[in-house]
């Protein structure tokens, strides 16, 4: 990852300064927060995606790519506070969440602050295009959600629909950051749709990791089976479901609907994924959905900026956490 932010460490400095003045606000409340929540700041991951994605289209970054990747910032962090609060979740990244700290009535207020500012960011500067793909971005991450909720209930969905929501949920967002990256520095849609299926690509490849995690595919130092204890059906968990004998069928369904609480039931429907090849046939498909961007990106001239997109590719499938 240090590699990978070295080759743009200018355009990542300016961006977490730029980034930093975009959510100042005039309420000592909303600016104690806001300094919380950029000191606790993430991997950035998506705002890599969009600075690489410009520098694939032009030597030096311009103003408009850096308002592009607050915006996506900006975004991602109200999404992330306003699903503390759906979740009641107490922690964010080892650290306490917004909602934890000051209630779920002020964290409402702040997702809502932080994509206002978004908003306004890109329209007092004109930046129509990016906007429109981000607002896209919002609305099918919305539509994800409400989805696998729907479906989470019924615990029946099907492997297409699983594609469908995290497509949506995860995938949107990271496909709208390659995009508005593409299109800030290009001003050309052919670049932006490629981007946009490119960036797609790898959300749902970054998605299916995630998932892979709740089997204790790797130490990432965090419980395993909280998938399963929130009914979340993972892609490991729809294969066993449809490729499993009647009575394994109905064990595992009836342990995810009355006894996700269970450590121990829980345990089994781990171990049940496991066995029955859950686990690599969604590791499979996670580095085909990784192989189909990385061939995306190779219609592009090769260079260290294309080099530097794969291997955050590569990190997102490689990770650890």
């Amino acid at each position: 990852m240090e590699e990978i932010k070295y080759l743009i460490r200018k355009e990542l400095h300016d961006f977490e300064s730029k980034f930093a003045d975009s959510v100042k606000s005039h309420v000592p409340l909303l600016d104690r927060i806001m300094h919380y929540i950029v000191k606790r700041k993430g991997k950035q991951i998506r705002p890599m995606f969009v600075l690489l994605s410009a520098r694939l289209f032009t030597d030096k970054i311009e103003e408009s790519s850096f308002r592009a990747a607050a915006l996506v910032e900006l975004l991602h962090t109200a999404s992330l506070v306003h699903d503390d609060v759906v979740d009641d979740a107490l922690e964010r990244r080892g650290f306490f969440s917004v909602n934890a700290l000051w209630k779920n009535k002020i964290a409402v207020l702040v997702g809502d602050y932080l994509l206002s500012k978004g908003l306004l960011l890109s329209l007092n500067n004109k930046d129509f295009r990016s906007l429109e793909i981000l607002t896209e971005a919002v609305r099918e991450m919305s539509e994800g959600e409400l989805l696998q909720m729907e479906k989470a209930r019924r615990l029946n969905i099907k492997e297409d629909v699983y594609f469908d929501i995290i497509r949506r949920k995860t995938a949107s967002l990271l496909a709208a950051a390659c995009a508005a990256g593409a299109w800030s520095a290009s001003g050309d849609e052919r670049s932006t749709a490629l981007m946009h299926k490119f960036g797609e690509k790898v959300g749902v490849a970054f998605q299916i990791k995630d998932d892979l995690f709740d089997y204790g595919t790797a130490n990432i130092g965090k419980p395993t089976g909280i998938d399963i204890r929130e009914k979340k059906m993972t892609l490991p968990l729809i294969y066993t479901l449809q490729n499993a004998d009647s009575d394994t069928r109905k064990q595992i369904i009836n342990i995810v609907k009355n006894h996700n609480t269970d450590k121990d039931k829980v345990a089994q429907v781990i171990e049940l994924v496991k066995t029955s090849g859950g686990i690599k046939y969604a590791q499979e498909k996670m580095l085909q959905y990784r192989d189909e961007a990385l061939e995306i990106l190779h219609q592009l001239p090769d260079n260290e900026i294309r080099g530097g997109l794969e291997s955050l590719v590569r990190y997102t499938t490689d990770r650890t956490f």
